[in-house]
Formats: structure tokens, C-alpha cells, sequence
């Protein structure tokens, strides 16, 4: 994702848009992230088998940074040297709402930066998954990853795009009605109380509706419709099919067949519906390469990465906060016309490492810290009758979002 903005700057508009018409960069990073996120999240929730744990674990690892990444955002409007989104000056208040729960873009305002649209999809993914562990549906994931990508194909512009967040009110209303919700939900979770954790699944599961019919409430979305919404929520499922499929919890023709189902989805949804025969070449190159690299992935998660590698997977979620940070003070500071392309593109690189270094030694390891001293009491196991521990090759980490090998952990 952040070569695919640095991308113009360096080879130039016109070069960076021919590429687009055969390859999406953007495209190609969000999605392997999501199929990646989809694949690793069930291990942090199963293997302590305590949605206690997990929550505080998603939490302390997430939000640090997040929080950080809002505060410096807010603190470089503040100094002038930054414009806030314009989609926050005309829904101040329902924006701010949203940035809380991170499901903003389910809500119809935008994010305080672009990249945090993917932590809507994070969050409701996150909801989803703990509400299915909590009624023991969790090794319905073919279904779920199956099941989404039809909706979203068979469904199309059928979907309401609006039906929450069609006005400025709806989203007021709905941004708080979201915090009431996740408050709850989370509540619910930390008490361990049997009654509040079945109560608070069943609204978690209910989380789907939000992709389903207000995927893109407004022109601030990043998700063109609905379906499109759906159809990546699919491809974080599909990733849950890998890990069930790997651990013999699914038939291997069903995985097969729910894999193939949401590949094909992601091939044909967007040119089907949108009528652009260039959407058509463009999916196939991207969920190609998305495959391709994550089988690669799978087939080293064994193998010990080198230290470089490693270090970038732990540091990449405040990359992927980061790099439009770094990107939009470099403009100001150092425009591309007079610095040059191969400068900018290594102070980009330089200061975007170094802010995410920075960023994870002093925000993201004390906030991980926090969560594990919070993580000791026993949560109670709920879900399936008994804990269900990762694979001896898991057991030295805590799962994160963004990496296989044995040494590397990221968000």
C-alpha cells in the first residue's frame, strides 16, 4: 500500500496509471492483508479458547498505534501543516464518533487518513469471528466465506448501499449506536458472564449487516457498493477456510470449493458490476498475485525469516498507519520537484521507517505489554468445550495480523 502511493511520485503519474490498468497495488496490499488477517486471527482467539484474552490482545495491539496515528493527524492540522479530510469538516461530530469504534466507514464518514478504512473491516471481521466462537459456529467459516462472496455477486446493486447512513442524522445516530454496541459487546466479553457473552455474539454475528446494507453510505467509502464491502469480507473469511483446512477441522473439498468460490467472486463481481471490461484484467492480475504470494507465505511459515524480514513484520501496521503521514509532510517540506524523484522516494522510505520504528519500540510494545499483564487473570473458556491450542509452530507468539514466519509478529 504505500508503494502504491509513493508509486507517482517516483515513476511518474502517467507511468503509475499505466500500470494501474493491468495492476493494482493498492488492491493487491489490501487484499493480501485481508486474507492474511483472516488466517491468523483464529489463532489468537482459539488458542487460549478465552474471548477474554482475545479481546484485550486485539485491543492493546491495535489501538496504540491507531490513537497515536489520530493524534499526530489532529496535532499537524492543528500547526497547518496538514488539511483535514474533507469529509470530517462537513460531519465533524459523526466522524469523531466513528473513529472510536474504528467502523467509520461503515458508518459513511471518513477516516482521519485513508488507510484507516481497512480497520472497518478489521473491527467488523474481529466482531463477527468472536460472536461465532461464542455460539460454537465458528467452523463455519467455508459457509461464511462461501456465502458472503455469492451475496455479494448475486446480490450486486440489488444491496442497499445507504440504508442506515443515508443522511447526516442516520450517521450521527449510528456512530454512537456503534459505540453503545461495541462498549457492550466488549463489556459483555470481559465479564465472562454466559448470558452477556451469548447476547453479545449474537449482536456480534449481527455486525454483518453493516457491509451488507450500508457498504458505501457515502462518496467518502472506500468501498464502491455494498457487495464490494461483502466480497472483502469474503476474502478475510477465506483465509479462516486456510487455517481450518490446515488443522483438519473442514473437509478438504470443502475448502476447495469455498476457496474457489470467493477466487472466482473477487475475478468476475467487480466487472460484472460495474460493467467495465478493465476491471476484468485488473482482478485477474490481482487476486492471482494475492494467491500466489500467500501460498508462498504458507509453504515458508515454517522456516525462520531473516532479521530484516522479521523486523518488518513487527513494525509493518505502523507502516501501513504511517506512510500518508510521512508522505503528506514530505510534499510540504520537500516537493517532489525539487528534491527529484529517487530522493523523495528515499526520504519516504527513510522517514516512514523510522517513524514506524519509533511508533512500535514506544507505543505499540508498552500498549502489547499492558495487554498481556491485563491477559493473566483466567478468562473463561466459551465457545468450544475445550481451549483450542495453535500448533506447536504458533506457541511462541501471540498471532498477529500480516505474518507467517516463526519470528515475526505484526499487528
Amino acid at each position: 500500500m504505500a508503494l502504491f502511493h509513493l508509486s507517482p511520485y517516483v515513476i511518474g503519474t502517467r507511468n503509475h496509471l499505466l500500470i494501474y490498468e493491468y495492476f493494482d497495488l493498492g488492491k493487491y496490499g489490501v487484499l493480501l492483508f485481508f486474507l492474511v488477517s483472516g488466517y491468523v486471527i483464529p489463532m489468537s482467539l482459539e488458542r487460549h479458547g478465552s474471548l477474554r484474552r482475545f479481546w484485550i490482545g486485539r485491543l492493546s495491539r491495535i489501538y496504540p498505534a491507531y490513537l497515536f496515528t489520530v493524534a499526530v493527524v489532529v496535532l499537524l492540522v492543528a500547526a497547518g501543516l496538514g488539511d483535514l479530510h474533507p469529509g470530517l469538516r462537513e460531519e465533524t461530530v459523526a466522524g469523531a464518533l466513528g473513529q472510536v469504534t474504528m467502523l467509520q466507514d461503515f458508518v459513511g464518514v471518513s477516516g482521519m487518513i485513508t488507510p484507516f478504512w481497512t480497520l472497518s473491516f478489521e473491527m467488523a471481521f474481529y466482531l463477527i469471528v468472536a460472536g461465532l466462537f461464542a455460539w460454537n459456529l465458528h467452523r463455519l467459516s467455508a459457509w461464511w466465506a462461501a456465502g458472503l462472496t455469492l451475496a455479494a455477486v448475486t446480490g450486486g446493486p440489488m444491496l442497499p448501499d445507504a440504508l442506515l447512513g443515508g443522511t447526516p442524522g442516520r450517521r450521527l445516530l449510528l456512530a454512537a449506536l456503534l459505540i453503545l454496541l461495541v462498549a457492550g459487546c466488549l463489556g459483555a466479553y470481559l465479564s465472562g458472564r454466559r448470558p452477556l457473552v451469548l447476547a453479545a455474539g449474537a449482536a456480534g454475528i449481527a455486525f454483518v449487516l453493516l457491509p451488507a446494507v450500508n457498504g458505501h453510505a457515502t462518496r467518502w467509502v472506500v468501498a464502491t457498493a455494498s457487495w464490494q464491502a461483502l466480497l472483502m469480507l469474503g476474502v478475510m473469511f477465506a483465509g479462516t477456510v486456510v487455517h481450518r483446512l490446515q488443522h483438519g477441522e473442514i473437509p478438504r473439498r470443502t475448502a476447495v470449493a469455498a476457496l474457489t468460490v470467493v477466487f472466482l467472486g473477487c475475478v468476475f463481481a467487480n466487472r460484472l458490476h460495474t460493467g467495465q471490461p478493465e476491471e476484468l484484467v485488473r482482478w485477474v492480475s490481482v487476486t492471482t498475485a494475492v494467491t500466489i504470494t500467500f501460498v508462498l507465505g504458507f509453504a515458508l511459515r515454517e522456516r525462520r525469516m531473516p532479521a530484516v524480514l522479521t523486523w518488518l513484520g513487527a513494525v509493518s501496521f505502523s507502516i501501513y498507519l504511517l506512510h500518508v503521514v510521512v508522505l503528506g509532510l514530505l510534499k510540504q517540506v520537500v516537493p517532489v520537484e525539487k528534491a527529484g524523484p529517487i530522493l523523495f522516494g528515499l526520504l519516504f522510505a527513510g522517514g516512514t521507517l523510522l517513524a514506524a520504528g519509533f511508533v512500535h519500540r514506544f507505543v505499540e510494545q508498552p500498549g502489547q505489554a499492558l495487554g498481556r499483564a491485563l491477559q493473566r487473570p483466567p478468562g473463561i473458556v466459551l465457545g468450544p468445550g475445550e481451549p483450542l491450542r495453535a500448533p506447536a509452530a504458533t506457541e511462541g507468539s501471540d498471532a498477529g495480523t500480516g505474518s507467517f514466519g516463526k519470528a515475526g509478529q505484526s499487528v
